[in-house]
């Protein structure tokens, strides 16, 4: 059963995946997060729009950027926050995930942000949470990963606005990246000119990609490209690569240099969602360079996670008052 993201009155309930949300919403949050920013060397935003209410960040899975970049966001909305430590949690000692979320709800939790390594769970949670209560993904097995997803398409729409135009590339272990999935859906909708998926052959996905051009060659995947996006790679990967036995290797053969960049369009901008294996999937000079648009992504991160959870109150603080 599909479940609704956006509630009866037009609000983001529960942001599950980009696959289900139109460009319309999509733009709201992009809209929303904008503004959020503010110049380098200002504060960062803040707000009161979440004061009384609670965030509970459960990371059932690690995650450092991700939970933090929740955890200032909720506390920067004047949230109360709750960070549920995975190892410590009652999950660890044989609790189901619903009991879970049914203990803390009745200590009138409002939202649920929930990072999880199973396909699932999110759905699962916002399937049987109460009315009010709204369920933000924050990475799901390798599926999805709705906030990456917006943040890449943030950053990329603040450099290159003409993305009907542009040719973006995705380069590494596309068929396990949930960071690949949620930015195909975000970049699907806006039309993107040409998306290309880069890896190797067995790294490469199923027709999950529908419209999408699958290359093995890097070389061919990133000439020309106005967007070139480097995916971490995992070390445990290398057991599926008969041709490329070490992250030397993979570097050799797939990692972006300094050399390969001077193929990509002159202007193109590189991107990488973090955490970075440096000289393996993307050279230092590269990350650090004057393509590298990396930190803004960080920075468009903590805007977006803003904009969904203030986007969220709306539809907490309608439901209130209905049963007031």
């Amino acid at each position: 059963m599909t479940i609704a993201q956006i509630s009866a009155h037009g609000r983001l309930r529960h942001l599950l995946t980009l696959e289900d949300l139109d460009r319309e919403h999509i733009q709201m949050i992009i809209d929303r997060a904008s503004a959020y920013l503010t110049k380098v060397g200002q504060p960062p935003a803040h707000d009161t729009i979440l004061r009384g209410m609670t965030v509970a960040n459960l990371f059932f899975e690690a995650s450092t950027r991700t939970r933090a970049s929740f955890e200032l966001a909720a506390k920067r909305l004047n949230a109360d926050v709750l960070n549920l430590d995975v190892n410590t949690s009652s999950r660890a000692k044989g609790e189901s995930v619903m009991d879970t979320i049914f203990t803390l709800q009745a200590m009138q939790i409002d939202m649920f942000v929930v990072r999880d390594a199973s396909t699932g769970v999110p759905a699962e949670i916002a399937r049987n949470v109460e009315p009010h209560v709204c369920v933000l993904n924050a990475g799901e097995s390798e599926v999805s990963h709705p906030t990456q997803g917006l943040l890449d398409l943030m950053t990329i729409l603040e450099h290159r606005p003409d993305i009907e135009n542009l040719r973006i590339a995705i380069v590494g272990d596309i068929r396990h990246s949930r960071v690949a999935r949620s930015a195909y859906h975000a970049l699907t909708k806006y039309g993107v000119k040409e998306l290309r998926l880069v890896g190797p052959p067995e790294l490469l996905p199923d027709s999950s990609f529908d419209g999408a051009k699958l290359c093995s060659d890097v070389d061919e995947g990133i000439r020309g490209a106005d967007v070139v996006m480097a995916l971490r790679i995992q070390r445990e990967r290398f057991t599926e690569l008969g041709a490329i036995p070490d992250p030397q290797e993979y570097a050799r053969r797939y990692g972006l240099t300094p050399e390969r960049l001077a193929i990509t369009a002159p202007n193109s901008i590189v991107m990488h969602p973090g955490p970075m294996n440096r000289g393996v999937e993307i050279s230092g000079e590269v990350a650090d360079g004057p393509h590298s648009v990396i930190e803004r992504q960080v920075t468009n991160g903590m805007a977006v996670r803003m904009a969904v959870l203030a986007l969220a109150h709306e539809h907490v603080r309608d439901m209130q008052g209905i049963s007031a």
